[in-house]
């Protein structure tokens, strides 16, 4: 009989150390499912996040782009440029820059260039808050839109900054950040000649090249810079055309916008 009741004692301890055990193991499946997408935000949240710095388009495409925030001397130089090769470019202007030269944005786009937004007074985006942020890209979107008639989809930080707050900031705006793949340094002023070699000798398909609208030797350099490129079987698009549709592509480490497969 106490045999009996030592085993019966033993079996009631067994079984509560079961069902504690089975309550531990329970509680931590049901904690590790909790913190596992809770993990995932955190880790959403502090990712990375990119513009666009050039495309994995094949066939030779290349866009030129001209960041505009100076002077204006040159735009009628560049139009018959343009116009004299065929081909179209994109221009991103700053919103001060369209309240100085309101005739220099229409006869951009009269001439079948895209306008595109670069701010509207040049800060640091990075710098200040969202709702600065959100302000800049709509003035300058606002003064675009009253001379061409055309909302801007595109957007260039000024000094080329950014952080994951600024590609929210853009993306909330319903527009694609874009940087560029190869620099000119024409803001630098480089003679004519170093412009093109630099350009011609460094090209690829898909890359976004930046000039700026007022740069000392730029207009000196381009024809020859197009001329190589076409020569090099290189067709020339705006970035709009260049980009893919947001649905049907990536982004990679580099910045390069990537066709799903």
């Amino acid at each position: 009989m106490k045999l009996f009741s030592r085993f019966a004692v033993i079996g009631r301890q067994g079984v509560a150390f079961a069902a504690a055990l089975l309550l531990g193991v329970t509680a931590l499946l049901v904690g590790g499912i909790t913190a596992i997408p809770e993990a995932l935000a955190a880790n959403s949240a502090s990712k990375r996040l990119l513009p666009v710095y050039c495309t994995d388009r094949d066939g030779k495409v290349i866009s030129l782009t001209f960041d505009a925030a100076w002077g204006a001397e040159d735009t009628d130089t560049l139009i018959e440029i343009f116009d004299t090769y065929d081909i179209s470019v994109t221009f991103f202007v700053v919103g001060d820059w369209v309240d100085r030269f309101p005739d220099e944005v229409k006869k951009l786009h009269d001439a079948g260039h895209e306008v595109m937004n670069h701010s509207d007074s040049h800060p640091y985006m990075s710098r200040i808050s969202a709702e600065q942020r959100a302000a800049e890209l709509k003035a300058c979107n606002d003064k675009i839109q009253a001379i061409t008639g055309v909302r801007p989809t595109l957007f260039r930080p000024p000094y080329g900054d950014y952080d994951n707050g600024v590609i929210r900031s853009v993306t909330d705006a319903g527009m694609t950040c874009v940087q560029w793949s190869l620099d000119s340094l024409d803001w630098k002023d480089p003679t004519p000649q170093a412009i093109i070699d630099r350009i011609t000798t460094r090209a690829k398909s898909g890359d976004i090249v930046l000039f700026h609208n007022a740069a000392k030797n730029t207009p000196a350099a381009l024809p020859a810079i197009i001329e190589k490129l076409k020569a090099d079987g290189y067709t020339f698009l705006k970035v709009s055309d260049m980009l893919y549709d947001q649905n049907e592509c990536t982004i990679n480490h580099e910045g390069r916008q990537c066709k799903k497969q």
